[in-house]
């Protein structure tokens, strides 16, 4: 009998440098977010994981609207990273002023978009 296989685990991006890391990396934007992603650096590379990392700046609002944002960010990666995600890379989401107001079944459909555009320049870069 086969085992399942589990989906990958999603650590979390804590470190100044990592998020400038993925800074340097592929960005898309879509109304709502951006999304941006590059490879875990050797050292902190597990198998099987995925780590990811949010951010709102001031421009989102006051604290308690950047917290919402990333609340709502943090749901929306929970729900598709695991499906959409590469283990081995490190995502960095980003609110903007529409994470806010956006339904979340489209904040949803803007994450996915992006993680499958961002996915589709990592591929093209990988074979260039």
């Amino acid at each position: 009998m086969a085992a399942k296989s589990s989906p990958p685990s999603l650590d979390r991006l804590r470190i100044r440098a990592d998020f400038l890391r993925a800074a340097r990396g592929i960005r898309r934007s879509n109304g709502s977010l951006t999304l941006e992603t590059c490879p875990t650096p050797e050292p902190a590379l597990k198998p099987d994981a995925m780590r990811v990392g949010f951010t709102a700046s001031k421009k989102v609002g006051n604290a308690v609207a950047r917290n919402r944002a990333k609340r709502r960010l943090r749901a929306a990666a929970a729900a598709l990273l695991p499906l959409y995600g590469l283990p081995g890379h490190d995502y960095v989401l980003v609110a903007r002023t529409a994470t806010l107001a956006r339904p979340f079944p489209a904040l949803l459909e803007d994450l996915k978009a992006a993680l499958v555009a961002a996915m589709a320049a990592a591929a093209a870069k990988a074979r260039a």
